[in-house]
């Protein structure tokens, strides 16, 4: 069914895109160029594209492909929204002690990158969490970014948190650092 549908929305894209093409051309040298594209699906936005110049570099498939692969992992994590609405999180802006951590066997004991909560681990994404900290907890880091929980381990416990890298190189030229984080809800 899945398929289905991300095929469906290629296809819908793909006649959006080259009849909103058609009409950029018509317009010529006007001001009216400007193109805006939504897919939705499961009533939900797969894709929202505005673009006032032109479509050099806009690649239809991989923006669907990321916008269907970000659906699927907020599916995941929706089987811990109870927990999250229920867990006492800390008010505002607290301190975290940041490590970093790869998918390595020798790390994790395994090396498939498969997450406690049953997802792959992603860059920029990915934090191991302690317990009070339900899985899809979403943590913005001062400086780094925002994270979901995805991940538990055993030495993460108290206000400690494990930041996914890809590479031992990044892992270990980060640390460990105390860093200002909040929960965002």
């Amino acid at each position: 069914m899945r398929i289905i549908s991300a095929s469906l929305a290629l296809l819908i894209a793909f006649v959006i895109i080259s009849s909103n093409v058609a009409m950029a051309a018509e317009a010529g040298e006007s001001n009216e160029t400007k193109t805006n594209l939504n897919i939705f699906s499961e009533n939900k936005i797969l894709l929202a594209y505005n673009d006032d110049e032109n479509f050099e570099g806009f690649d239809t498939e991989k923006k669907v492909e990321k916008a269907l692969e970000d659906s699927k992992r907020e599916k995941a994590l929706e089987r811990y929204a109870e927990k999250r609405k229920s867990a006492s999180y800390p008010k505002g802006k607290f301190t975290i002690n940041a490590s970093a951590y790869t998918a390595a066997a020798d790390e994790c004991g395994k090396s498939d990158g498969i997450t406690a909560s049953g997802l792959m681990v992603k860059e920029k994404e990915t934090i191991a969490c302690p317990p009070q900290f339900p899985m899809g907890t979403k943590i913005k880091i001062s400086g780094m970014g925002t994270y979901i929980c995805q991940d538990r381990g055993g030495a993460i416990k108290g206000n400690h948190v494990d930041i996914y890298m890809k590479t031992k190189k990044e892992a270990f030229a980060f640390g460990r650092k105390n860093l200002e984080a909040e929960v965002i809800l």
